[in-house]
């Protein structure tokens, strides 16, 4: 991704990109064997060969936008005025079921009024995923997305957040009652496959900076974050498909509205995890209680949550903090990591003392009227 905001290089208007915009990866990783530049101009090769499948004029342009799991291009073309995003995907990390999975549940999402995000366009022959291959490449799968308008969130805007917390809700809400397809497909982001032995984006052990100290503490958090998860369980009430990555960069505000984009790492897991991600990167600020509380209002008005679950919270922002520790020391060659990694590690350890002083001892689901007490110690 570039930067925790990676969209402040865009003076006018943002995009839909794609959802893992904070994951970026090696561009050697993304292009093949090939060196970045070089790979780069192949990918937009690609790009600019895939605008044929959608019907789009000879005088349609590509410009990048973003590199990261994925490869995404503004999409402009002066015949018709219109713009799109065209997003490239990373070779392996999704298969084509769980791609149209996605755009499944996005297309539903939208149909439905649930909320705004960006459609996926199909192409000339009526499929949402178009697969194309230069020469000597790897074929890549291909999506284009209608363009919407919006700013991302400021970290401190607590009506934002209200809203944010509605957004949730509804999409929560939605879930419940969509019959998905039989052939639906998506990551499972449990205990197991995000900070267990199992996790998709490498261990948090080997997260940079990480100290036999450092490792002691984060290890006990992980026991404990297991045994809550463990109480809370799996069942439909409580988890379910979800975004997945609700972080600010995936979130326009256009007006009063909000646009949720990027469903990339959307799949299966606990609804509270979806609150925990729009903290990403910045969980030890203070204003972090007040943002949490503001999206608990916002839930609220469309879906129920109990002071228990409210409390419980705490849990998710937990391990999502310690799942980001293992992307940046699985991702340790990008300028993000770099300049994110060690200080972002060692950070993570107060957190994880105050977490322990209210959990390390305590029953599944803190009592009612804790939850002001636990916010406090963990993020005052």
């Amino acid at each position: 991704m570039g930067g925790v905001k990676f969209w402040a290089s865009l003076s006018v208007s943002v995009v839909f990109a794609n959802c893992t915009t904070v994951l970026e990866m090696d561009q050697n990783a993304l292009v093949g064997t090939a060196g970045p530049q070089s790979g780069n101009r192949q990918i937009e090769q690609l790009a600019i060969r895939a605008l044929g499948r959608y019907g789009l004029s000879p005088a349609a342009t590509v410009t990048l936008i973003n590199i990261s799991e994925n490869i995404t291009y503004r999409v402009d073309d002066p015949a018709s005025g219109g713009r799109w995003a065209l997003r490239v995907h990373r070779d392996g990390y999704h298969s084509r079921r769980a791609i149209a999975s996605e755009l499944a549940w996005v297309r539903s999402l939208k149909q439905s009024g649930t909320i705004t995000t960006p459609a996926p366009v199909p192409g000339l022959d009526g499929d949402f995923i178009q697969t194309l291959a230069l020469d000597g490449a790897l074929p890549r799968n291909v999506v284009l997305f209608g363009w919407e308008e919006g700013a991302e969130p400021a970290a401190n805007d607590v009506a934002g957040f209200e809203k944010l917390g509605e957004t949730a809700a509804r999409m929560h809400a939605h879930v419940k009652n969509w019959s998905r397809p039989p052939w639906f497909e998506r990551h499972v982001w449990d205990f197991e496959t995000s900070i267990g032995n199992a996790p998709h984006w490498g261990r948090w052990r080997d997260g940079m900076g990480m100290t036999p100290e450092i490792e002691a503490v984060l290890a006990e958090t992980v026991s404990v974050i297991e045994q809550r998860l463990r109480g809370i369980g799996k069942g439909d009430a409580v988890f379910g498909l979800v975004h997945g990555d609700m972080r600010l960069a995936n979130l326009l505000m256009d007006g009063g509205e909000v646009k949720v984009i990027d469903f990339d790492d959307c799949g299966f897991s606990w609804y509270l995890y979806d609150c925990a991600t729009t903290v990403s990167f910045f969980e030890h600020e203070t204003e972090v209680p007040d943002l949490i509380k503001a999206w608990v209002r916002g839930y609220r008005r469309i879906g129920a949550l109990s002071a228990e679950e409210e409390a419980e919270i705490a849990t998710f922002v937990m391990l999502r903090r310690i799942l980001l520790v293992a992307w940046i020391g699985s991702h340790s060659e990008t300028d993000l990591a770099r300049s994110m990694g060690v200080a972002y590690t060692q950070g993570t350890v107060p957190l994880c003392h105050a977490y322990l002083s209210r959990f390390a001892s305590a029953r599944p689901f803190a009592s009612a009227g804790t939850s002001k007490t636990l916010w406090k110690r963990i993020f005052g």
